[in-house]
């Protein structure tokens, strides 16, 4: 188990983020920079931190979530609501080559933290900002959350059986989605930064010469909508509205779940050409194979009932273990769908090392996801488990030049 005291590294290492917000979007955007070695202060409301805290299975009265989510990072607690707390956040944003942010738009710059005013002081600044609706536009205002950015970006729509109202995804896809476009954006917008001129030198005079800086401006929705594949030129170019297919990928035929006769559930992707024959083979139903209608995916779609029926009646009379075997000697994609129970005992998750085993503070073992993607001479790291609200405020203030009796002075006064 590494500390907060390990040297971090990574490909970002030297890198400082600054991280304000709440819940998922913008901190998982943050999670994923300090795993690859980037220092990154959390700030947090003394009142309780991130709401997160308290989210779903706890420990001691904080969330297992928790530990993967702040993982890595140092937590500083500062009232915003302070014009001391403001000062000293924005001491750190300009200290930062990244400054992370899911407010509600126009809330940072009440705080005089907004992207225009910090560019004003250091042009290499860098703001990746996160939000329901972009900053710009007629909703910009409303709270947008990633149920509803998965609504208004196609997902929901197109997800469940067409029978049967939209479903969602079982974890929090349009946030995390988003976070990932955050990541892409500030990784986009630093090479830039470091190719105009680098980082800022803290000088605003004739001479300075830095990089130039940017907004990166991730939409939930928009976020979504860029993962919804050729949903506008279907329906643009040929008025196809796509709708709900249940287990099945829409239009690629075979590509669908079914159940076997012990019950559970199986993902097969027979829908190649070359794929198709083999499961058709495999499944004794050679008669299908050398079907001349069903040799290209355009020909298998009006027939798809009937192809998905010899699927099923072959997999009712196999169990989970069997299909598999068969299927995959036969070189066709198929797939058991896994639990979290599935995961732990799973070879090839063990093989790709995928959990990393690590302890609380009071010496209580948990496993947590291991850190992707894998970069084969810079990986990523867990340094330490998300911290204690305000873990780091005595360490982050004294490196601004606090003395341990303004700090004292600043909790008293409620600002930390």
């Amino acid at each position: 188990m590494t500390t907060a005291t390990t040297p971090a590294t990574g490909p970002l290492a030297g890198i400082k983020v600054l991280e304000l917000g709440t819940l998922i979007a913008g901190p998982f955007c943050a999670r994923m920079l300090a795993e690859f070695g980037a220092d990154v202060i959390k700030i947090e409301a003394p009142d309780g931190g991130d709401p997160l805290r308290q989210w779903r299975v706890l420990k001691d009265g904080t969330s297992l979530w928790w530990s993967v989510q702040a993982r890595n990072k140092k937590s500083l607690t500062l009232n915003l609501k302070d014009p001391r707390a403001q000062d000293i956040a924005r001491r750190l944003a300009l200290d930062a080559d990244i400054i992370i942010e899911n407010y509600r738009p126009g809330v940072l710059e009440k705080w005089q933290l907004g992207y225009d005013q910090l560019k004003a002081l250091n042009p290499a600044a860098i703001m990746v900002r996160l939000s329901g609706y972009g900053q710009t536009g007629p909703m910009k205002d409303l709270p947008g959350f990633g149920a509803i950015a998965e609504s208004m970006g196609g997902l929901r729509y197109v997800s469940g059986h067409a029978d049967r109202p939209p479903v969602r995804v079982g974890i929090s896809i349009g946030d995390s989605v988003a976070a990932m476009h955050g990541v892409i954006g500030a990784m986009m917008a630093l090479r830039h930064r470091d190719a105009s001129g680098g980082r800022w030198n803290g000088k605003t005079d004739d001479d300075c010469v830095a990089g130039q800086g940017q907004m990166v401006d991730v939409a939930l929705y928009e976020s979504v909508f860029n993962l919804m594949e050729s949903l506008v030129p279907e329906f643009d170019h040929a008025g196809v509205v796509r709708e709900r297919t249940g287990g099945a990928l829409p239009g690629i035929v075979p590509s669908n779940t079914y159940t076997t006769g012990d019950g559970d559930n199986i993902v097969i992707a027979g829908n190649g050409d070359a794929i198709f024959k083999r499961l058709m083979v495999a499944i004794d139903r050679s008669d299908m194979a050398t079907d001349p209608q069903l040799a290209r995916n355009d020909g298998r779609v009006p027939r798809t009932a009937e192809i998905d029926g010899a699927i099923q009646s072959w997999c009712t009379t196999q169990t989970i273990d069997t299909a598999l075997a068969t299927l995959q000697a036969a070189d066709v994609p198929v797939g058991k769908i896994y639990s979290v129970r599935d995961m732990l005992s799973d070879p090839q998750f063990l093989a790709r090392q995928m959990f990393e085993q690590h302890a609380f503070a009071d010496g209580t073992p948990v496993k947590l996801p291991a850190i992707s993607p894998k970069l084969s001479a810079t990986p990523g790291q867990t340094r330490w488990l998300g911290p204690a609200l305000g873990a780091h405020n005595a360490e982050v203030l004294a490196e601004l030049g606090f003395d341990a009796a303004a700090i004292a002075q600043l909790r008293d006064d409620g600002v930390i």
